[in-house]
């Protein structure tokens, strides 16, 4: 891997950010076009024939792409040149990017951070819509994407809990949420309430404080709330939750190499669909390749109601806007018709022809939400069983390892962990130190290709034997690289319950934890707080009450618990739902990162269980 001695762990989360950016399909690649494309618009004073010269220096690849590696490489070379303070200066000056000085508690120096006036634009207006209707929100809705509205709107909490529900509904408990009255102590609460939340639907929020978002840094608060709007836009882009999109599959491709797509691939061969349909140029992506408006119009023309379908008026789309010479122009157009579908969010004509990546792919994505025009494939040899949607189990850890910041992010639990690169991540989480000399890194050769994967994964099953002294009985390199579901599980339960385990160990000094430890502590602190409930284990029939987990809440947090909102004695299967939701919200609520849904308490799942109380015991832990 490149060396980041010259790099902060902050100054490489930017990085990332920054790479993200670009690598809009999310492969872990740009290509060299569009890093050139960033150097011009960053006026750097190089001639083309030097930026050519560095490229084909550093790039080690043959196909034109740059990993996150050579970026990384690219930068250090930029910052050890005298072209790098011209570099950042004209990336500061950039029109729409605001620079913030200040400090962190990652960096003792002086550091300047910039963020997106044309996103800060969108995310606002994006919010007004969602939440316009909602009376717990009307002492900060609407706000003004012209000032800093929203940097003060997040602070209590109250906006970032409701747009969690809105991308992932019923996350969030609302009777949890402080509404009235707030004091300094509430807001704290509302602010991990937001901050475990987002972190349980996969949002990466290491680096982000309930402090940051009080003070509302602005470039933290934008990159949580891309986070949270983005999972939310993803939600739906599934084949599993949306079988129309088989309507996509190629000629001599299999349901499972679609299945294996991102998001952001299955939008980009969704968009093309189209416009092969409508006769047109595909596109490549959704920045350079949009710029000029004319992909978007024929894209909207073909997904516009026709009328055909019953109670669905047609939308005739105004195609006239094309022969408009000016690309502003032509873009504000195509945008008045965008929103005759109830589709102008995201993107000014601006961002359009800036080819803004990340706006463009918003606005895209909520126009497939909204209308897109496939239909499920008939009398076709489709092996319609092999559809199987993502259980609670595999979505819980996807959950957590992309809170934790994996790169690539995980979209499909098994073919995205075929070449071990995300658990190679996940092993370093928990301490078990990863030789990345071994790792083949991508891309992968088309002819032996997946050799270099499965060489990934058996070196991975090697590490758990013997690094991590994982139980690995009968699991081989070749089950994780074939995706087998149950041994897949097994690893990736045994990493998780070790990164638990070892935050536990982490506050208790560094003494050993098991789950007799966790259960006679749990049942300890309740009976110190005067309370009846008590745990045999794990699989104990009383968790699924929720009591004993609220119980054990109000003795970390006495009083935190309004127990006149429960069901507390002969409960039926909806009662303990009720009483599952507001437990794990109130869990998240005093502090506690909690990964568990609710149904896993009321099923008694003793594994997610378990889960549970070891982060409470962490967070009771921390008060002593």
């Amino acid at each position: 891997m490149a060396s980041t001695a010259h790099f902060s762990e902050e100054e490489m989360a930017e990085l990332q950010e920054a790479f993200s950016k670009v690598d809009v399909s999310g492969n872990g690649f740009i290509h060299t076009n569009d890093l050139t494309d960033v150097l011009k618009a960053a006026s750097l004073p190089l001639p083309g024939y030097k930026a050519r010269e560095l490229i084909q220096n550093l790039t080690t690849t043959r196909d034109g792409r740059i990993s996150f590696d050579e970026f990384i490489s690219i930068f250090q070379n930029l910052k050890s040149d005298d072209v790098a303070k011209s570099f950042r200066k004209q990336i500061n000056k950039k029109e729409g990017i605001c620079a913030i000085g200040g400090t962190s508690e990652q960096s003792s120096a002086g550091t300047q951070h910039s963020y997106s006036e044309e996103e800060k634009y969108a995310f606002v207006n994006w919010i007004n819509k969602a939440l316009e209707k909602d009376p717990d929100c009307k002492h900060v809705v609407p706000m003004n994407p012209e000032t800093d509205d929203l940097f003060q709107a997040v602070g209590d909490g109250i906006v970032l809990c409701k747009m969690i529900n809105f991308s992932v509904p019923d996350t969030i408990d609302e009777r949890t949420i402080n509404k009235k009255k707030l004091t300094p102590f509430t807001i704290q609460e509302n602010l991990n309430l937001a901050l475990n939340s987002a972190s349980a639907i996969g949002c990466h929020v290491v680096n982000i404080g309930a402090e940051d978002l009080k003070e509302g840094k602005p470039y933290l608060v934008l990159g949580l709330l891309w986070q949270v709007i983005k999972i939310g836009l993803f939600a739906d882009i599934e084949i599993s939750r949306n079988e129309a999109l088989i309507a996509l599959l190629r000629e001599g491709e299999s349901l499972e190499d679609l299945m294996k797509l991102s998001p952001e691939e299955l939008l980009l061969r969704w968009a093309n669909y189209h416009l092969e349909n409508a006769g047109c140029n595909k596109v490549s992506n959704f920045s350079s390749d949009i710029k000029d408006s004319r992909a978007y119009y024929h894209l909207l023309n073909q997904v516009a109601p026709k009328g055909d379908e019953e109670g669905i008026p047609a939308i005739t789309i105004d195609m006239s806007g094309l022969r408009e010479k000016d690309d502003v122009q032509r873009a504000e157009c195509m945008l008045q018709q965008a929103e005759r579908l109830g589709c102008r969010q995201f993107v000014t004509a601006t961002d359009v022809v800036r080819g803004n990546p990340k706006l463009n792919l918003a606005f895209i994505a909520n126009l497939f939400n909204k209308y897109p025009a496939l239909h499920k494939p008939e009398n076709q040899d489709i092996n319609w069983s092999a559809i199987e949607g993502e259980t609670r189990e595999e979505r819980t850890f996807r959950n957590w390892m992309n809170s934790l910041g994996v790169n690539p992010r995980v979209n499909h639990l098994y073919s995205d962990l075929s070449d071990a690169l995300v658990i190679f991540q996940l092993y370093e989480k928990i301490k078990v130190p990863v030789d990345w000399n071994r790792v083949n890194k991508p891309p992968y050769p088309k002819l032996g290709g997946n050799m270099k994967k499965l060489e990934n994964c058996n070196y991975a099953v090697e590490l758990g034997k013997n690094q991590a002294k994982f139980s690995l009985v009968g699991i081989a390199g070749q089950d994780l690289n074939e995706g087998n579901r149950t041994l897949t599980l097994a690893l990736i339960w045994q990493l998780m319950r070790r990164y638990t385990l070892n935050i536990l160990e982490d506050i208790g000094g560094g003494e050993k934890v098991n789950d007799e430890i966790i259960v006679s502590w749990v049942n300890e602190t309740l009976t110190a707080a005067g309370k009846d409930s008590t745990i045999s284990s794990f699989k104990d029939s009383k968790i699924s009450t929720s009591m004993p987990v609220l119980d054990l809440i109000d003795a970390i947090q006495p009083g935190s618990i309004k127990y006149d909102l429960l069901k507390t004695e002969d409960l039926n299967d909806e009662e303990k739902l009720n009483n599952a939701k507001y437990a794990i919200s109130m869990a998240r609520k005093i502090g506690a990162r909690v990964y568990a849904l609710p149904e896993d308490l009321v099923e008694v799942k003793p594994k997610m269980v378990m889960t549970v109380f070891a982060c409470l015991m962490g967070k009771g832990m921390k008060k002593v």
